[in-house]
């Protein structure tokens, strides 16, 4: 890493995608026939209303949610989430959200997507957005298949400030090195991590981060539409 002294972060969905890329792509496994939809749709819904209440239990639904890339070789996945980024994911890339990303890329800031969604997920959406640092769960992996379990701290809520912290700190950097930083994230879930950037954006935000925002003098802005 050369002399950056701008920082900016990246919330990936509802954020940078006009939908949440965890949710779409268990419902493109029930879809599939991968899933059992009775068993699982449901769920998804369930899960996806607590994530947007701010009551999501992180670990409930990391079982839930890394337990089917657990039963599938490397490979079997791999393809599947190749069709999944084609059908599902381009089609949610805002166009606002890349003109964004590369106006910080073109400024020669340090970028990186800081997501909840898990690393197998959202490696090749990073991608899609040219940004080559990534921040997101890991999956733990043995003898080459992903074991359902998470590996470290889920980077969500407070594990993004910490996750953050462990990558920053491994390059000799702290959030204080930086002489400015943004973090656009839409949801409540990343208040702890807007709390201590010096340029939090609330991005189409949830009701509770739209208050919050407001209360503390934060930028609002939308990316949704052209």
């Amino acid at each position: 890493m050369t002399g950056e002294m701008r920082l900016a972060l990246f919330d990936l969905d509802n954020t940078l995608l006009s939908g949440d890329s965890d949710y779409e792509w268990a419902q493109f496994l029930i879809e599939r026939g991968v899933l059992e939809r009775a068993q699982y749709e449901a769920k998804n819904d369930q899960f996806f209303q607590q994530y947007k209440a701010g009551r999501l239990d992180i670990h409930e639904f990391l079982d839930f949610q890394l337990a089917p890339l657990a039963r599938h070789p490397r490979e079997q996945l791999d393809a599947w989430h190749a069709e999944f980024m084609r059908t599902r994911v381009k089609p949610m890339v805002r166009r606002k959200g890349l003109d964004l990303v590369h106006g910080h890329l073109r400024h020669g800031d340090l970028c990186a997507i800081v997501t909840s969604t898990n690393a197998f997920i959202t490696a090749p959406i990073a991608c899609e957005f040219g940004v080559e640092h990534l921040l997101a769960t890991e999956l733990e992996v043995r003898d080459g298949r992903f074991t359902g379990k998470p590996s470290g701290v889920p980077c969500f809520r407070q594990g993004k400030v910490t996750r953050l912290a462990e990558w920053l700190g491994g390059n000799g950097r702290t959030l204080a090195s930086f002489e400015a930083s943004w973090f656009y994230s839409d949801s409540q879930n990343d208040l702890p991590l807007l709390e201590r950037v010096t340029n939090p954006v609330a991005v189409d935000p949830d009701e509770i981060l739209r208050e919050e925002a407001a209360a503390r003098g934060w930028r609002i802005i939308s990316l949704a539409g052209e």
